[in-house]
């Protein structure tokens, strides 16, 4: 009897899933404890009766129309399709016992596949199938099937199921002697689960009860949890007909609480107006204070606006109007913002065209973007394509506009006009247009000059890509409230920001990424610290309290604010603040919505979610971008018809972020649902990648990882199968990635495989992708080993810092996976192993151990100016440098 009992266990079980992940408010301990806690409640008298008469309906019993309830919300609450409960049976004397007599329990396991489509009755079918088989095979002891099974011990959570249902019948049950209220009993052990529903029909009344584990759970979670059980259960009686994705789960207060309460951001801002109309406000109130900073050129508002002006009549003059596209192909330079401003002015939308992004991706952009006109400077014209674009290049030389007017400019330009268009990774293999009009922008401005107090100190620095929407909030906030905004030289670092940050004190904020944020924590003595600046506005990717220990301890008067938010969302839509004398741990929360942005949490099916239950993030209001350009499907797909708006056309914005609320109602941040991530700061969509690599000959199969086996470092990783007769050559391959993707978006390490492992259905397995070894990559070049005492020392500098066990002599630190971070901590150990600091620039000029040994053994005196701009200093063929004088 127990082999035909195991043969039906065990086709039941394959394949099921071995924890049932419910949300809940601690991490799970590595091992369980019997530290419970109850949650007692009643279901109305109304409410039983009519479940005992759509049981009727269904030839089903209160039992299973119950279990069926609680694996819907289990489902809600989790999203797996395929849920395990555990449910205790008594029976009479079981074979394997028989010479003892009595009651004894067992425990079953019950099998449920759902799907949003699923109503109540169809599920509520198959489980009074599945309860009435598991009843027909109960004899086969528990603990045997889970030997059966080979289940190893497990210490962190129950075998096959962390939750359990108990349906008790009030007095007609036969009660076990020693046990009260007509309870069974079992093991304890057998019973240490996360949770269990029990019901009890007394009669007149339903009784409930959650026993739940208290290393997981709050009672305040498992009390809302009771609340949904109830809700549901009302709405499957009210219509069984109905999917089951679709069934209210929150009582009206707390629908109410999520949908309006938290999204009540409604405030007045300059609705209707440009956000070159706020600069030119500002300029009225402040020409003569200083407007940008570069190096030793100063420009005042007057003297900035007026040049806007000239060079905006001359796009005038080119056709140039309310959404046209205009490329901005510039470094960090006085004439950067120039151009910036004159293309808003004349009402066109600026395209941000990053100099280091290789020369086939920026022509992708100009053509996808139809540009006509690119605003560039001498230095950078041949990154752009020969075509029928004119380029117009602007110097320090402005004689060639100072016949235009120097007066504003007056266009029919709105602010549902574009103000700019920016390329963001695209999972398609190219990068796609994000449309961002005025209005979005001024309202995101807006509130933030105000939130992060920019008039109250003396402006921000500019440190990040034009292309890099963190730019925006340095940018602009500052000329909006009369500050001065200090351009860093491009090519320069974090090096370059410390270095600014030791001369220059109180500016009102800084962007940053929270990995620079740590690279200047290492770079910056602690009373510099405490002086930096009134706020660091950290956003880009996900922020962890550890990364903000030093700050938190030397410099308890800055702020230190973690914004969140998707290019097509205007730059940031949501944050928080770190209480002022706290020192958080583990994952900062994103926040709250900031005004006018409404933040909504949804599951599959679009219903909101509850309070601690994960869904995707969805954000309405005034800042959603226009949609993607030359993409309507894409668009459509990701911005959707708002369903809780009464507003014609409203829309949400679909992120592709899981997160949860937490009580407070401020959001956390749990991960992506896709293949995008971010790395340093740069959103990158990881089949953009893999595009690039399945494009080349040599490779068959690829696929991309973000990993992070050292905490802190994240690195892009390349698992390949190689084409019939082809080799990996990892110099070769990186060169070739360079001409296609930007520098963050070539992985740090290649792995070559065999074969690619594959999941049961067939799908590749990511969980069973290798770590990359240390061993020392595939280079076309001949190792050598460190030949002088300097060469040794700088080997272990590299080595560690690439976590690699070897390093040749001659080895590039680009083709060994280097990148920028890497860089700066790499001049931060040469000076501390030697005693010399190095400009960050001069690891273009010297990328090998043998090349930068001699520079310091030569004692070689470096200019504090950079006289060598790589042109592109990660090709495959000798580096191209623009030599420039320095300044007198």
């Amino acid at each position: 009897m127990f082999d035909r009992q195991l043969a039906y266990w065990t086709k039941q079980l394959a394949g099921a899933p071995t924890v049932l992940e419910l949300p809940s408010d601690r991490p799970r301990p590595s091992v369980r404890s019997l530290r419970k806690g109850t949650h007692r409640f009643a279901l109305p008298w109304a409410l039983g009766s009519s479940l005992r008469e759509l049981s009727k309906r269904a030839q089903a019993t209160p039992f299973m129309a119950l279990i069926t309830v609680f694996a819907i919300l289990l489902y809600r609450y989790t999203g797996q399709n395929d849920v395990l409960i555990g449910s205790p049976v008594t029976g009479g004397t079981l074979a394997d016992f028989e010479e003892i007599t009595g009651f004894f329990v067992n425990l079953l396991v019950l099998r449920t596949k759902l799907t949003g489509s699923l109503t109540f009755a169809d599920l509520l079918s198959q489980i009074r199938q599945t309860v009435w088989d598991a009843y027909a095979h109960r004899d086969l002891p528990f603990q045997r099937l889970v030997e059966e099974l080979q289940i190893g011990p497990v210490t962190s959570h129950h075998p096959l199921f962390q939750v359990m249902f108990q349906f008790q019948h009030g007095p007609s049950v036969e009660r076990e002697r020693g046990t009260e209220d007509g309870a069974v009993s079992w093991d304890a052990s057998m019973a240490k689960c996360d949770l269990m529903l029990s019901v009890a029909d007394q009669g007149e009344e339903l009784l409930g009860a959650f026993e739940y584990s208290s290393d997981l759970f709050d009672a305040a979670t498992v009390e809302r949890m009771a609340g949904h059980f109830q809700v549901l259960l009302d709405g499957v009686i009210g219509n069984p007909h109905r999917p089951i994705g679709e069934l209210p789960l929150l009582t009206v207060a707390e629908r109410r609480q999520i949908l309006v309460d938290w999204n009540a951001t409604q405030v007045d801002y300059p609705l209707g107006q440009c956000i070159h109309h706020l600069f030119e406000a500002q300029v009225a109130r402040t020409p003569e204070a200083v407007a940008v900073v570069y190096e030793d050129r100063q420009l005042s508002y007057r003297n900035l606006n007026d040049r806007a002006n000239q060079l905006g009549h001359s796009l005038l003059s080119h056709g140039v109007g309310p959404d046209v596209l205009v490329g901005l192909c510039m470094e960090r330079s006085p004439e950067m913002v120039i151009g910036m401003l004159a293309i808003l002015k004349a009402g066109a939308a600026y395209v941000p065209l990053d100099p280091a992004h290789p020369p086939e991706r920026l022509a992708f952009m100009v053509r996808d973007a139809q540009m006509s006109i690119v605003l560039t400077q001498p230095q950078l014209t041949n990154r752009l394509p020969a075509g029928h674009t004119t380029t117009i290049c602007l110097g320090s030389d402005w004689s060639i506009f100072e016949h235009e007017s120097a007066e504003n400019l007056s266009t029919e330009v709105t602010a549902e006009n574009l103000a700019y268009v920016m390329y963001t990774s695209g999972s398609t293999g190219k990068p796609k247009g994000v449309m961002i009009p005025h209005r979005g922008l001024v309202n995101y401005l807006s509130w933030a000059t105000k939130a992060y107090e920019v008039a109250a100190r003396g402006g921000a620095p500019v440190h990040s890509s034009i292309g890099f929407d963190l730019t925006i909030t340095s940018l602009f906030s500052p000329l909006l409230v009369g500050r001065r905004v200090v351009l860093l030289p491009e090519h320069h670092g974090v090096d370059a920001l410390s270095a600014l940050l030791r001369r220059e004190k109180d500016f009102s904020l800084i962007k940053i990424t929270p990995a620079h944020l740590e690279v200047l924590s290492q770079e910056l003595q602690p009373g510099e610290a405490a002086r930096c600046a009134g706020a660091f506005i950290i956003g880009g990717e996900a922020l962890w309290g550890e990364q903000l220990a030093f700050w938190c301890a030397h410099a308890p008067g800055t702020r230190l604010i973690n914004e969140y938010g998707p290019t097509e969302t205007v730059v940031g839509c949501c944050v928080y603040e770190v209480p002022a004398g706290s020192f958080p741990s583990g994952p900062v929360p994103i926040g709250r919505p900031i005004a006018n942005t409404e933040l909504y949490i949804l599951d599959r099916h679009h219903q909101p979610a509850p309070i601690g239950v994960p869904g995707e993030l969805y954000i309405g209001g005034m800042g959603l971008a226009r949609g993607y350009l030359n993409s309507p499907e894409l668009t459509a797909d990701k911005f959707i018809d708002h369903p809780f708006s009464s507003e014609p056309k409203a829309r949400l914005y679909k992120t592709g972020d899981l997160v949860r609320y937490q009580p407070d109602g401020t959001i956390e941040y749990l991960g992506r649902l896709d293949d995008q991530v971010k790395i340093r700061g740069f959103r990158i969509e990881l089949g953009e990648i893999e595009a690039a690599l399945l494009a080349l000959a040599a490779i068959e199969q690829a696929v991309v990882l973000v990993r992070e086996d050292i905490p802190g470092d994240k690195r892009l990783v390349a698992y390949l199968v190689c084409a019939p007769g082809q080799t990996l050559q990892v110099e070769s391959l990186r060169s070739q990635l360079q001409q296609q993707l930007p520098a963050y978006m070539v992985p740090s390490a290649f792995v070559p495989l065999n074969a690619l492992p594959l999941t049961s259905n067939g799908k590749v397995d990511r969980r069973a992708l290798p770590s990359p070894d240390q061993s020392r990559p595939g280079l076309e070049k001949t190792f050598v080993a460190p030949n002088t005492r300097s060469e040794e020392v700088l080997a272990k500098i590299w080595a560690n810092l690439l976590k690699l066990e070897q390093v040749g002599i001659h080895d590039n630190f680009f083709d060994l996976g280097g990148h920028s971070l890497l860089a700066v901590r790499l001049m931060s150990q040469i000076e501390k192993s030697f005693g010399k600091k190095l400009p960050l620039a001069i690891l273009f000029q010297a990328p090998t151990i043998e090349q930068l040994a001699e520079l310091i053994i030569e004692d070689v005196v470096l200019p504090t100016w950079s006289s060598l701009y790589p042109i592109q200093p990660h090709g495959s063929k000798p580096p191209f440098f623009w030599v420039h004088g320095e300044a007198s």
